[in-house]
This record gives C-alpha cells, sequence and structure tokens, in this order.
C-alpha cells in the first residue's frame, strides 16, 4: 500500500482491479476542509487519461509492473517479433497491442517491455529517437529567412515538421511524445 501524498509521475496503482499509471499529482490544501491530492491517471491497458481527486492520507495498493528491456526484430504483416535481451527469448505482439508506439519501432533498437502478472501493458519506446528522412520536397534557396518549415516523411512512415534546409536522407531527433523535431544529425 502507497499513501496518495507518496503519488509521482510514472508510478503503478491498483484500483478497482484495473491498473493506472500516474501521469501528474498535486497537494491541495483548501481555505477549508480536509486536504486533498489531484492526480492525472492513465488507465494502462486503454490508455484513457482522466483526473481522479483523492483524499490527503488515503492509501491505495501498488501495482508492481515488470519491465524488460526487448530488442525489436522484425514485423510480418500486423505481428512484431521482439527479443528479451538477457535470455535471448522471442515473443510475438500484435499491432492492436501496440498501436501507439509501433511507428516508432525500428530494427534493431532496445525498447521497454511492460508487464503487469504475465499480462502486455505495452511497450516503453525513448524519449528521443534518431531516424532518416525518406521523403521531403526540397527547400526554396534564400526562403529561410523568417524559418520556414516543411512537412517530412521519415522512417516508420510518421510525417514531421522539419526546417527547410532538411533534406531527403538526413537523419534527425525526433521526439517521439510529440512528434516534433528537435535537430538534425547528419546530413
Amino acid at each position: 500500500m502507497i499513501p496518495v501524498n507518496d503519488f509521482k509521475p510514472g508510478l503503478t496503482i491498483e484500483l478497482d482491479g484495473q491498473v493506472y499509471q500516474v501521469v501528474s499529482s498535486e497537494h491541495h490544501k483548501p481555505g477549508k476542509g480536509q486536504a486533498v491530492v489531484r492526480t492525472r491517471l492513465r488507465e494502462v491497458e486503454s490508455g484513457k487519461v482522466f483526473n481522479k481527486t483523492f483524499n490527503a492520507g488515503v492509501k491505495v495498493q501498488r501495482a508492481h509492473v515488470d519491465r524488460r528491456n526487448m530488442q525489436y526484430l522484425y514485423s510480418q504483416g500486423d505481428i512484431f517479433y521482439l527479443m528479451d535481451t538477457e535470455n535471448y527469448e522471442q515473443i510475438e505482439i500484435s499491432r492492436a497491442q501496440i498501436t501507439e508506439v509501433a511507428q516508432w519501432l525500428k530494427e534493431g533498437e532496445t525498447v521497454m517491455m511492460a508487464s503487469y502478472q504475465g499480462k502486455l501493458l505495452g511497450l516503453e519506446v525513448p524519449q528521443i529517437v534518431e531516424r532518416t528522412v525518406t521523403k521531403t520536397e526540397p527547400g526554396l534557396r534564400g526562403d529561410t529567412a523568417q524559418g520556414g518549415s516543411k512537412p517530412a516523411v521519415i522512417e516508420g512512415g510518421v510525417t514531421v515538421t522539419v526546417p527547410l534546409f532538411i533534406n531527403q536522407g538526413a537523419v534527425i531527433k525526433v521526439d517521439t511524445g510529440t512528434g516534433e523535431y528537435i535537430e538534425r544529425v547528419s546530413n
């Protein structure tokens, strides 16, 4: 059991038989009445985020989530194959189980697999990844005074807005949480 006053982002808890991850937590003491803890929780299975307020001092069951490093090997249709980096055991995951992160998977890269009581909760990709630009229009010479931007398709099929000086074949860093361009790594 863990008191709600100790909630931190990333903590996993169990409420009413469901597993939730704490997105944010704020302790609030109104002028009158009892202190409360306002939280944003993400239901791990569905990914839905909602607000929940707890009375300060209440204790909830902590969910012990197992996290393992997995190497993404390849995909075949809608099935993704990963390998445990410790015991080299291979597992199969369907696209439906990892819809939000499937676009960020790249062969050979390591991801974190989260499971609870043997049930897959999802994959966690690195916050920042390096990807090659596979398709973009050439930037117009002299059209950079206003810091213009253009769309570019990167490995995995994600469309990212990039500065005009980024060309096809360039390697860029992208934030997987927001899908935003960070910087160019190489041409």
